[in-house]
């Protein structure tokens, strides 16, 4: 008999195309709908988050030929959160669509992944739940507003949402391909077909002798299987793992948390290369002639094949450590630093642990429940379902012998938890979170299954208990989409009207060599066209270190930097910059009501302001032929760092920059009248201050001087190397400077000092001077 003729490639290609025509025509009349909507309020194409414009910005700067540079002529920038996502936008960019036009790009590739999401949690969800099931969760991912809010975004969250699903399935299927062959005759409840008979059913192998074929009438038709087909059942296993092996390889290039599916990739590998090699199909033509001899020893290069699949998806996670470490110098990433509690300095011990748990309970009680965080994307009592939803997980893989494929869902399920490492997870309309929902849906559609099967049990007619139970959650899904969009737009405008239209004022009103000092980036980097300087430290190099300290620790690090990388203007919520003595005259603002995405309600441009650099840098008071023998300067990083000055969990909410009247002095000496204010930083509410000074020689008389304040009064008691050397009276309200003779003899080398409150609630302090003669 002659063998069957392949397909021509054109048929190929649609039929690999089929499953999407569905999914691309709902994603299209939904991204219709988004996009209407921004244009109504925007009145132009328009991004719900800065965020989005970050991305637009290193794309930018990737057609123009720096590597991920976020200014140009500053070099690497360790700020792109996503490695990918720029760079899918740069060709678009280098082809022309400049300005607001690229973000038309943007909604192009949310359309094409909000639709591939879909089909992908459909086919990882089949095996479990059945062609009906599964096409219920196929919906329910294209009618979650979570999904269609971040697909026209300009976010990668739903593009990492499909490479997440995508690896699961991919390494589901890998480790259980037998029963793939046959799930579609199964979940129709079609008899057994003798193995080898070579009976079909929608293109699908009947299931053997013996299956576990659900009740007859369970689900969908054979037509509706063939919209869901399995890739393991039309891809040999050897092209299964190849696309896995490419699949956990690239989910850490869109975002970081992708590494968990390189781990679920590299476990499914290895478990994979550790199984025989299947042999080889008998030839279906006749036998080479002896002219072409049979390669031998083919075996040795496919295992060796097989093994080095392995390390593909492990080398994903570690590209970006790898490219920050050759082009920065260190392989952390500036988000890590900002974002990142196991990453913060400010959190450790019982503080880092409480903030976990704190999260957790968040994310399981409000977040997952349609809680006041989530009300506008999922309906109150979505965690009822998720809860159910996991038990039905478990019961599915039981009698379905998928193992495999639960695991990989409840794995994919728990990776929400890693947003609950960061310092706020609720940030972006919980934008950390949603990738990792297409298995909630999942599980989902399993207890749409089991309790439809539960019903057939009860009465064999209520087969169609299972595709309403799938469509009643895509339904409730669905009901928040008016909701979702009207957001979705009204947080664009919100953008629109304060970060895009101070970046366009910027590119009008201030210098060409103005450097402009920022807490959100992306728009006023993007549309100024002006060097930005990060407060926040994303895209500056350095920087998120002094504003994870606190207020205080950005001025001191300011007070160092050479003139040329200081800001000439800032543009600022002036609460989160929290640092008014580099806040000059005001320029303008941008004033957005009626909106709940942006940072403040008001934005200002100002002038910066350094004339208060260095100002507190010295007691106001100075004797003659005094000296400063060592000096303690509060919230200076490297200072502190310098003395050991001990800080406790949170130091960072209590750090504070001021500028104030020169403070009253009891020390000896004259006043220094051209310093009328002083500007400095400091630790507010310490119970206790303690450092080391290092003094070379014991000078013949030492004070100290303190520069503290207090708000309802304070007495502080002085110790040196465990000896008391006095007390001092901080009256209530503004700073002091205090002076208290010190044991001369005992400042040799490195001499601990202790600041001790001995009455009052609390000092705040500022700097200590080791001064003598």
């Amino acid at each position: 008999m002659a063998a069957p003729q392949a397909p021509s490639p054109l048929r190929a290609l649609a039929a690999r195309a089929l499953p999407y025509a569905p999914a691309l025509a709902a994603s299209g009349a939904l991204g219709a709908l988004c996009i209407r909507a921004v244009l109504d309020q925007a009145g132009r194409p328009a991004l719900p988050l800065d965020d989005a414009f970050i991305h637009m910005q290193y794309a930018r700067r990737l057609a123009e030929g720096g590597f991920f540079s976020f200014v140009a002529g500053e070099g690497y920038s360790t700020g792109a959160t996503s490695l990918l996502w720029p760079v899918l936008l740069a060709p678009f960019y280098a082809l022309g669509l400049r300005d607001l036009s690229l973000v038309y790009a943007i909604w192009a590739l949310g359309l094409v992944f909000h639709a591939a999401l879909a089909v992908e949690t459909a086919r990882l969800a089949r095996p479990l739940a059945g062609p009906a099931a599964a096409a219920g969760a196929g919906a329910m991912c294209a009618g979650f507003a979570a999904f269609a809010w971040f697909a026209w975004s300009g976010m990668e969250t739903v593009a990492f949402a499909w490479i997440l699903t995508r690896t699961a399935r991919l390494a589901a299927g890998l480790l259980e391909p037998a029963k793939a062959e046959a799930e579609a005759a199964e979940d129709v409840g079609e008899p057994a077909m003798p193995a080898g008979s070579g009976a079909t059913l929608a293109g699908f192998a009947a299931p053997p002798s013996g299956s576990d074929a659900p009740l007859a009438g369970s689900d969908a038709t054979p037509t509706a299987s063939a919209l869901l087909p399995s890739a393991s059942a039309e891809r040999p296993p050897a092209a299964v793992a190849r696309a896995l092996a490419l699949a956990g390889f690239t989910a850490p290039l869109l975002r970081p948390e992708g590494a968990l599916t390189s781990l679920i990739a590299a476990l499914a590998l290895a478990v994979w290369a550790a199984r025989p090699a299947p042999p080889s199909p008998l030839p279906a033509s006749p036998p080479p002639t002896p002219s072409a001899p049979p390669r031998r020893g083919s075996a040795i290069p496919r295992l060796l094949d097989r093994r080095l699949l392995v390390l593909a998806p492990l080398l994903g996670p570690l590209v970006v450590p790898a490219l920050n470490q050759l082009l920065a110098g260190h392989p952390t990433s500036s988000t890590t630093t900002v974002k990142w509690l196991l990453g913060n300095p400010n959190y450790d011990g019982p503080a880092l642990r409480d903030a976990l748990l704190q999260n957790i309970r968040l994310l399981v009680t409000d977040v997952l429940d349609g809680g006041q965080w989530t009300a506008v994307f999922l309906p109150e009592g979505s965690a009822v379902v998720i809860a159910l939803g996991a038990v039905a997980l478990a019961v599915a893989a039981h009698r379905r012998g998928r193992p495999a494929h639960a695991a990989i869902v409840a794995a994919l399920a728990l990776g929400a938890l890693l947003p609950c490492t960061y310092l706020s997870f609720l940030w972006n309309r919980v934008r950390y979170v949603w990738p990792f929902a297409p298995a909630w849906l999942v599980m989902a559609a399993c207890l749409a299954r089991e309790l439809g099967d539960a019903a057939q049990r009860v009465r064999r007619s209520l087969h169609y208990v299972t595709p309403l139970i799938a469509g009643a959650f895509a339904g409730a899904l669905a009901a928040r989409l008016p909701w979702a969009i009207h957001d979705l737009a009204n947080s664009a405008r919100a953008i629109d009207r304060q970060q895009v239209w101070l970046g366009r004022w910027a590119a009008q009103h201030l210098p060409e060599d103005a450097r402009i000092g920022v807490n959100d980036t992306g728009a006023l980097a993007y549309f100024s066209g002006r060097r930005t300087f990060d407060v926040v430290g994303l895209t500056t190099e350095g920087e998120a270190r002094y504003w994870v300290a606190g207020a205080g620790s950005r001025f001191e690090h300011y007070e160092k930097l050479p003139p040329e990388r200081r800001p000439t203007h800032f543009i600022v919520y002036p609460h989160w910059m929290a640092c008014a003595p580099v806040l000059g005259r005001e320029l303008v603002d941008a004033t957005v009501e009626d909106q709940a995405i942006l940072g403040g309600t008001t934005m200002i441009a100002y002038e910066a302001r350094w004339d208060l650099l260095g100002s507190g840098a010295l007691p106001v008071r100075s004797a003659p032929g005094e000296r400063i023998l060592d000096e303690v300067d509060v919230s200076d990083l490297e200072s502190e760092a310098a003395h050991g000055y001990a800080l406790e969990p949170l130091a960072d909410q209590r750090n504070v920059a001021v500028a104030l009247a020169a403070p009253e002095s009891d020390a000896p000496g004259e006043v220094d009248r051209a310093r009328a204010e002083i500007a400095d930083g400091g630790r507010y509410y310490r119970a206790a201050d303690r450092f080391v000074v290092h003094v070379a020689a014991p000078p013949a008389e030492a004070r100290l001087v303190m520069r503290v304040a207090s708000d309802d009064g304070a007495e502080l008691a002085i110790s040196v190397a465990g000896e008391e050397a006095g007390t001092v009276e901080v009256p209530a309200g503004t700073w002091v400077e205090r002076a208290v003779a010190l044991p001369a003899a005992r400042l040799a080398g490195a001499t601990p000092i202790a600041i001790t409150l001995r009455r009052g609630a609390g000092f705040h302090a500022f700097h200590y001077w080791i001064v003598g003669r």
